[in-house]
């Protein structure tokens, strides 16, 4: 009886290889972000079976308003904290923007140092054909790396929020750059707002994973920013986040109660309190 990803045996890591087996099956599993050791281990301990520690970071972690400006110093530090949280999660590391783009020799000085410094098992960047060389070099070199083609939020300045594949020659690019993070070698491609029936195409035609995020049902996996699952995100969220709670108005309630025992004089009580 093969052992399914989510929820399995926690007596080791999840590997590519673990990924490739569930797609030969039909199995299919999750993906969240994480950014700290302690909501990783959450996620760890629910079982889901790879944490991406995504340069999402900068906009429901740091601050920023797009992921443009997070530095590799940034995901180093809070990859580190994610594989430190955890115990048998895959944890894939984003290459922010600026670190790979150059050349493949400025891709593999990134990666090798997520792997090596930050304990990253893989890495992920973004872009099709325009980044197949730097997967190359990355995998030969002995790196696994999940792909991301359709909306490439690195590129917002270019593309915007918008869903990609749309129209026939839309369609055929994105087709190509899929098949060609595949061929480079990159074990999974992350899928993002691609309409439902290309990303159904695309993953038929790849032997590699999809991971959809606004990419329809059919895809291999699904992933989503833990903020925008969890109901921790302020305003409005895209049409593909199915929210699984509401922390923030959980945290927000918590909060005053606590106030309001402090400024009513109820905490700390006798309970509370050292003799």
């Amino acid at each position: 009886m093969p052992q399914t990803l989510y929820g399995g045996t926690r007596n080791r890591r999840v590997t590519v290889r673990d990924l490739a087996l569930a797609k030969e099956r039909g199995e299919k599993w999750p993906m969240l972000t994480a950014y700290d050791a302690m909501t990783a281990s959450v996620f760890d301990e629910a079982g889901i079976p790879v944490l991406l520690v995504g340069d999402s970071m900068g906009n429901c972690h740091l601050g920023y308003e797009t992921t443009v400006p997070v530095t590799m110093d940034e995901v180093a530090m809070l990859t580190a904290a994610v594989v430190r949280g955890t115990e048998r999660a895959l944890v894939v590391a984003d290459l922010p923007f600026g670190s790979y783009q150059e050349s493949g020799v400025q891709a593999l000085r990134s990666a090798t140092r997520l792997v090596k410094e930050a304990g990253a098992q893989a890495v992920k960047l973004e872009g099709g054909e325009r980044s197949a060389d730097q997967i190359g070099l990355l995998v030969r070199s002995g790196i696994p790396v999940m792909a991301h083609v359709g909306l490439t939020p690195q590129s917002v300045h270019t593309m915007g929020y918008r869903v990609q594949g749309r129209g026939e020659e839309a369609a055929h690019q994105l087709m190509r750059d899929a098949k060609a993070v595949q061929d480079a070698g990159a074990f999974a491609v992350v899928l993002e707002m691609a309409p439902a029936p290309l990303a159904a195409e695309v993953t038929r035609v790849l032997h590699i994973p999809t991971v959809g995020i606004g990419a329809g049902h059919e895809c291999d996996a699904q992933v989503l920013v833990w903020t925008d699952m969890a109901g921790l995100t302020p305003g409005r969220l895209p049409r593909f986040v199915k929210q699984y709670a509401a922390l923030r108005s959980t945290l927000g309630e918590a909060a005053r109660a606590f106030a309001e025992d402090v400024v009513e004089g109820a905490y700390p009580a006798a309970e509370h309190s050292f003799e």
